[in-house]
């Protein structure tokens, strides 16, 4: 089982190659100094579905449980976090790659695959927060 807090807020999640080509865009812009761009996927799915599409993923079955010892303080939620990037499309010509549930699916199975390669883990290190 896996535990975790609430299960129906939801974010916009990104994949590293869309932020660094948002961020490539914006130094190629003219005109856009000191304006706010959102780069996210403009796609928003919730906590639990999240879940289930990794373990999807990576073909393992998990049963997903609201854990009251991991659910936020009273009114500290964020229940969206969703980027509406038309902004960035229409000023920067920017466009994510793994936008959509599909999007989210292939950048998901391109991290699977990045952390089943031990060549990859040697500098991870999992049981430390750091820069």
């Amino acid at each position: 089982p896996i535990k975790l807090g609430a299960l129906t807020p939801t974010r916009d999640f990104n994949f590293v190659s869309d932020t660094v080509n948002g961020f490539l865009s914006l130094i190629q812009a003219k005109n856009v100094e000191g304006e706010v761009f959102n780069f996210g996927s403009n796609y928003e799915i919730s906590i639990g579905d999240t879940a289930e599409l990794i373990a999807e993923v990576m073909n393992v079955p998990i049963s997903i449980m609201s854990d009251s010892i991991r659910l936020r303080p009273d009114n500290s939620e964020v229940e969206r976090l969703w980027a509406d990037n038309q902004k960035a499309r229409e000023r920067l010509n920017w466009i994510p790659n793994y936008a959509g549930r599909d999007g989210l699916r292939r950048g998901l199975e391109e991290t699977v695959s990045w952390f089943s390669k031990s060549e990859n883990l040697r500098g991870y290190k999992a049981d430390a927060y750091n820069i």
